[in-house]
């Protein structure tokens, strides 16, 4: 299975998008929604503890029974998870896959679907896409997550995209454009080229953000970073590009909402 994401500007637009997929036959269980629009009702309902790193939070048991009834529509496994994403503050996950998404996200030290679900889900969430999802959620949007099997994606894709959704794609372009000209700015000081160096400096903040590098320096990656990213990952804006994704994590970390 792969994981196709629709990113929608609002709960409700989300909701409709998951009603999109009925026809489709898309087992319920395959379907999350990701909101940071949680009513204090719905939070309530998912017992949380103090997090061990600071700005984070972790749901126990990684879901519980809750009482979503039906979205849009759609009937989703009424389970959800709830857990802190600096910036966005508490974001609800609906759907039974939900906390192992969030385990993906590093906010949910295991849980119990996690061990049910990891290969099935695992398998298919790109590591590279989780950060993309932080970033919607960040800016007040909801973000649809299925699990489609090889022959379903591209109906899923159209059924989102039919609702209004932007693809995972458009959402990592439109995560550079909204940071591209103050980068290019800071690149420039010392009378470096942005437009020549972009593509090598855009890789290795990319690679800065990813959940698996992110509690680890250059030179800790530096064996995967040439595994996939070779010729470039040695390159100096590849470098400056990693330590400048390193601020923006420390940046957005101390807007914790």
């Amino acid at each position: 299975m792969k994981a196709v994401v629709g990113v929608f500007k609002s709960r409700t637009d989300a909701e409709v998008g998951a009603a999109e997929l009925v026809p489709l036959d898309i087992p319920r269980d395959r379907v999350t929604i990701l909101t940071p629009h949680a009513t204090d009702q719905e939070l309530a309902a998912v017992p949380t503890v103090a997090a061990e790193q600071p700005g984070m939070g972790k749901a126990i048991g990684a879901v519980v029974g809750g009482a979503m009834g039906v979205a849009g529509g759609v009937g989703l496994v009424p389970m959800i998870a709830s857990f802190l994403i600096p910036g966005v503050g508490p974001v609800l996950a609906i759907g039974v896959a939900g906390g192992v998404i969030l385990g993906a996200l590093g906010a949910v030290g295991g849980g119990a679907v996690g061990g049910k679900l990891e290969g099935d889900v695992f398998e298919g969430l790109p590591e590279d896409e989780l950060y993309v999802y932080e970033d919607a959620l960040r800016k007040g949007r909801s973000v649809v997550v299925v699990m489609a099997d090889d022959d379903e994606a591209d109906a899923v894709r159209s059924a989102l995209e039919h609702a209004g959704a932007e693809s995972i794609d458009r959402a990592r372009e439109m995560w550079w454009v909204g940071l591209r000209d103050a980068e290019k700015e800071k690149y420039e000081t010392d009378g470096s080229k942005f437009e020549d160096d972009e593509r090598y400096f855009r890789c290795g903040f990319e690679a800065a953000v990813m959940h698996k590098n992110r509690e680890r320096t250059y030179e800790q990656c530096h064996r995967e970073l040439g595994d996939r990213y070779p010729r470039m990952h040695e390159s100096g804006p590849f470098k400056r590009g990693f330590e400048r994704g390193k601020e923006y994590l420390t940046t957005i970390s101390k807007h914790q909402n």
